[in-house]
Formats: C-alpha cells, sequence, structure tokens
C-alpha cells in the first residue's frame, strides 16, 4: 500500500540545504523543547565508507538495520557502498516523514502505528513540526509500512517487578499522566509522569533499590534525582525543593531522596512531587503511565 505521507530521502536534501534549512529554526541550540530530547533529526552522522566496508556492517556498527540507512541515502537502493562516500546515519531505525497540509503529527503517528507521545519526544516535543521522524519503521521503495526488528534487550528480559510509593502517605493526583490541558495557557501537553499532591518540606522517598543516575537542577524538572532499577527501569523525582542523595549512590526502598519543592516549572499550582517511571528502549528513556507502579 502506498502511504499518503511522502517519504523524504534525506541524504540530498542535506547536501543541497543543509539541515537547518529543512528544519526552520531548529538548530543546536534550541533544538529541543523543555527536558524534551534532542529532536531525531538534529542527532544524525556523517560515516565516511572505509575500504573492506558494506551495508550490513555499516547498520551492525550503528545498530541500524539496511534498510534504515538505504532510506536515507538514495545512492545506496542498489546494495552497495562506493568507499569514501559519505552516509547520512540516523541515530535508530526509522523513516523521515513530510506531514501533509492540513495534517498533524498526531495523525502520523496514527497512521505508523506508533505511540503518540513517543513520536512527539523523538521530535523535540515540537509543535507542529511539518517534517518529522518516524522510529520503528523500515523503509522501502513502494512505501509500505513494515516494523523495525526489535533489538535484544536483556535488562528488558530480565525486568523485576518495580512496585512502591515516593511519599510516606498515599496522596491526591493533581495532574495524571498522559494528555492532558495546561490551566494556565489552555494548551494540550503531554504529561510524562503523575503529580503527587504534597506540602513543600514533605520527604520524597525511593520507590525501590537502586543507583542514583543524576541528581542536580534540570531545566523545568527543576532539583531532579533519577534513579536507574534493575531491568531496564528508572524513576525520576522532580520539582524538588531539596536533594539528600549523590550521583552513584546505591539506594533501598524508602531511602530519603529529597524533599518535595515548586523549583522548576510546575505545571499545577498546588506544591506536589512530578513522578515518573522510564524504560529503557532503543529510543531511549521512554515514559511510562506510573499508575501501574504506585503500591503502597
Amino acid at each position: 500500500m502506498t502511504l499518503p505521507y511522502r517519504q523524504l530521502f534525506l541524504c540530498s536534501l542535506v547536501s543541497a540545504l543543509g539541515l537547518a534549512s529543512i528544519l526552520p529554526g531548529l538548530n543546536s541550540a534550541d533544538a529541543a523543547v523543555g527536558d524534551c530530547p534532542t529532536p531525531a533529526l538534529s542527532r544524525f552522522q556523517r560515516h565516511k565508507v572505509a575500504r573492506g566496508e558494506t551495508l550490513e556492517s555499516i547498520a551492525q556498527r550503528y545498530n541500524l538495520v539496511p534498510t534504515t540507512i538505504i532510506g536515507m541515502n538514495p545512492a545506496l537502493q542498489n546494495g552497495a557502498v562506493a568507499v569514501g562516500s559519505i552516509l547520512q546515519i540516523p541515530p535508530y531505525n526509522g523513516i523521515v516523514v513530510e506531514v501533509p497540509r492540513g495534517q498533524t503529527w498526531r495523525q502520523v503517528a496514527t497512521r505508523y502505528k506508533v505511540r503518540a507521545d513517543t513520536l512527539f519526544e523523538v521530535n523535540g516535543c515540537q509543535k507542529d513540526p511539518r517534517i518529522v521522524f518516524v522510529p520503528g519503521i523500515n523503509w522501502s521503495p513502494n512505501g509500505s509500512i513494515t516494523k523495525s526488528p526489535s533489538p535484544t534487550n536483556t535488562g528488558t528480559q530480565n525486568r523485576v517487578p518495580l512496585a512502591g510509593y515516593p511519599l510516606a502517605q498515599v496522596t491526591t493526583v493533581v495532574l495524571p499522566y498522559g494528555w492532558q490541558i495546561n490551566p494556565a495557557t489552555g494548551e494540550v501537553f503531554f504529561h510524562s509522569g503523575i503529580d503527587l499532591l504534597a506540602t513543600v518540606g514533605t520527604s520524597v522517598e525511593a520507590i525501590a533499590p537502586g543507583t542514583v543516575a543524576f541528581a542536580n537542577d534540570q531545566g523545568t524538572y527543576g532539583k531532579l534525582v533519577i534513579i536507574n532499577h534493575s531491568g531496564g527501569l528508572q524513576s525520576r523525582y522532580a520539582q524538588l525543593d531539596s536533594i539528600k542523595v549523590t550521583v552513584g549512590q546505591q539506594v533501598k526502598k524508602g531511602d530519603l531522596v529529597g524533599t518535595v519543592g515548586t523549583t522548576g516549572k510546575p505545571t499545577a499550582n498546588q506544591p506536589h512531587l512530578h513522578f515518573e517511571v522510564r524504560s529503557s528502549s532503543s529510543l531511549g528513556w521512554v515514559a511510562e503511565d506510573p499508575k501501574g507502579y504506585l503500591k503502597k
């Protein structure tokens, strides 16, 4: 089936115009919005083909499937790579799609059967991108949809159940996970965690054993603690008033990690803890609904 979205060969566009011309206003200084990762289209690498390299060996080096590299480099449609040629290498498997006028990136997500929030984050949380990177889709010459194979993830296979509560007492949810309307601006946005009502200074506890991966200020997150748990899971405790752990520290379930605050840029007006659970994937740390992990 031919898709209504035009899949783009990025290499010819990049060589002729430069990536900044493809995405007006997008550069390394303002590539990501808020705490979103840098957009995939700003993370492409250039690879100079060395003697003895093949399409398959290059794909393996970057943990990609060969069709992904072909999709970004039209000169490779015959399957051969020329020594000394420059290839555009994306950060992960996927395709580049131009969003038709009158349609939205959410319709792209629906068409390609990818999570809307994942597509949103992969593209730097831009409100209305006209060109998007769709992860996990294989390029094909006739535009048919095929999913990229999932990389082996031993962490996921050995995942240990994560269950706990970041506060001493169960409390009210001020703002749940998912698509929400910003009460201050009326704009629709994706809330990657859950906001738990609590007074400033309330103790914040680790929900499970793990290693502190981050403990510092981080943009709209304010004072943020990130704990990596076994099995490819991660918990985040944000907008804290104080941080009580250090990077590399091993914590147990119930250990004090910080106190509730109002740092950063909270969405809700009432003091609360912004709490997230994320899982490791080929696209980085992907937000999960914390509701299934909160148990007291």
